[in-house]
C-alpha cells in the first residue's frame, strides 16, 4: 500500500495551492461580504484548466483524474468556500452528465465549452417536494412532436440563474415513479425558462443559489440526456461522484480553519505565554489535525477507487459524511480557540463556520449518507 501522492499529483497540488493563495484567498472576504459572484476567480481558474480537470483533452478538459479534481476542490475551497462550491457544482453536476451520458454531438456542443471554462453549467434536481426524496419530482416533460414541453420549478440550484446550460430532472412517465424520470438539457434564454430569486444564504454568500421556473418551456427532442426514463439511474451515478467533491470542499474549508487556529494559538498570549502552551488548546488542535487527516484519506481513497473503475459509492458516501461532520467540528473549535476574535469577520473563521454548514446538506444530507452506506453494507452482507 502506498499512501504517498505521485510526483504528478504533488506538483498539481502545489500549483493549485500557490494559485489559490495568490489569486483566490485575498478577495474571499470581499466577495462574501458583498454577496458578489466571483467571476474574476472563474476566469482565472478557466485559464489554468481547473474547470475541466477530470475530463479528457478531446472534450476540452485538462486530462486529469478524479484524485486531481478532489485536490483542486480542496485547495480552492481552502481559499474560498464560495469559489469551491462553484467549481464543484460546475464540474460534478453541470459537466459530468454530458461526459457520462451525452451523445458525441452533445459533448461537442456543451461539454467542450464547459470544460474549457468558456461557459458555466448547473444541475437542477431539487424541488419543494423533491430533495432527499428525488423520486418526488413534480416537474414534467411531455413530448409534443419534435419538442419536449417542460413545466415545473426547481429550488436551491447552484449557479442556476447564471449558468449557460442547466441539466434538469423531469417526470416523463408518472406510472413508473422514480423510474419514469428523465434528464434534459435547457439552455439559457430558452422561452419559458426563467429565474426566481437568488437565495439569501447563511454562508457561501458569493455563490448564487437560484429558483428555476419552466412554463411550457419547449426544447428540441434531442435535448434529452440518454434514453427516456434513464434519469434516476443517471443522477444516482452523478451524485455518487459528486459526493467526493463535496467531501473535498468540506476538507478544504476545515483545513483553512485549522491553519488559522494553530497560527492564532501560537500568537495569542494569555497569562504570560502563548495559548498554544495550554493543554486545553493543544487537545483541540490535536483532534482537528487527526480528524482532518482521516477525512483526507477517505476522500483520496474514494477518488482513487473511481479512477481505478472500482465500486466507490459506499466510500464516497463515507468520505462526504465524515469530512462534512468533522469539518464542522473543526470550524467550531477554530472559533472557540479564537475566542471573541473568532466571532468577527476580520479573522475569517466565522466565515468558514458559515460556509461549511452546507456540506452536511448538499449532495445528500448526513442522514441520507448514512442510509446509502447502510444499504451498501447490507447488500454486501447478502452476497457474502
Amino acid at each position: 500500500m502506498d499512501f504517498q501522492l505521485s510526483e504528478e499529483h504533488q506538483l498539481f497540488q502545489r500549483t493549485v495551492r500557490e494559485f489559490a493563495d495568490k489569486e483566490i484567498a485575498p478577495k474571499a472576504l470581499y466577495y462574501d461580504k458583498n454577496h458578489e459572484f466571483p467571476w474574476e476567480n472563474i476566469k482565472k481558474m478557466a485559464a489554468l484548466g481547473l474547470l475541466g480537470v477530470p475530463y479528457s483533452e478531446e472534450w476540452g478538459g485538462a486530462g486529469g483524474d478524479s484524485l486531481m479534481y478532489a485536490i483542486a476542490v480542496e485547495e480552492i475551497s481552502r481559499a474560498c468556500g464560495s469559489t469551491g462550491i462553484i467549481l464543484a457544482a460546475h464540474t460534478s453536476l453541470g459537466s459530468a452528465p454530458f461526459y457520462l451520458f451525452g451523445t458525441e454531438e452533445q459533448k461537442r456542443k456543451y461539454l467542450i465549452p464547459l470544460a474549457r471554462g468558456e461557459k458555466l453549467g448547473a444541475f437542477g434536481l431539487s424541488e419543494a417536494e423533491a430533495g432527499s426524496d428525488a423520486a418526488g419530482t413534480r416537474t414534467t416533460a411531455v413530448l409534443d412532436g419534435n419538442e419536449w414541453v417542460i413545466n415545473g420549478t426547481k429550488n436551491w440550484i447552484t449557479s442556476g440563474s447564471l449558468a449557460d446550460t442547466v441539466i434538469i430532472t423531469a417526470m416523463t412517465d408518472k406510472s413508473k415513479g422514480a423510474l419514469g424520470i428523465s434528464n434534459f438539457i435547457v439552455e439559457k434564454g430558452t422561452p419559458g425558462f426563467s429565474y426566481g430569486k437568488n437565495e439569501e444564504k447563511m454562508g457561501l454568500r458569493a455563490s448564487v443559489t437560484s429558483q428555476l421556473f419552466f412554463d411550457n418551456c419547449r426544447i428540441p427532442k434531442e435535448n434529452i440526456l440518454g434514453q427516456p426514463n434513464d434519469g434516476f439511474k443517471q443522477f444516482m451515478q452523478i451524485l455518487d461522484a459528486g459526493r467526493i467533491s463535496i467531501g473535498a470542499m468540506a476538507l478544504g474549508i476545515a483545513q483553512a480553519a485549522y491553519e488559522a487556529a494553530i497560527r492564532y494559538a501560537t500568537q495569542r498570549h494569555q497569562f504570560g505565554r502563548p495559548i498554544s502552551d495550554f493543554q486545553a488548546i493543544q487537545f483541540k488542535l490535536a483532534d482537528m489535525a487527526t480528524q482532518l487527516e482521516a477525512a483526507r484519506l477517505l476522500i483520496y481513497r474514494s477518488a482513487w477507487l473511481k479512477d481505478k473503475k472500482l465500486p466507490f459509492g459506499k466510500e464516497a458516501a463515507m468520505a462526504k459524511l465524515f469530512a462534512s461532520e468533522v469539518g464542522e467540528r473543526a470550524c467550531h473549535q477554530a472559533i472557540q480557540i479564537h475566542g471573541g476574535y473568532g466571532y468577527v469577520e476580520e479573522y475569517h473563521v466565522e466565515r468558514y463556520y458559515r460556509d461549511i454548514r452546507l456540506c452536511e446538506i448538499g449532495e445528500g444530507t448526513s442522514e441520507i449518507q448514512r442510509i446509502v452506506i447502510a444499504r451498501h453494507l447490507l447488500r454486501e452482507l447478502k452476497h457474502q
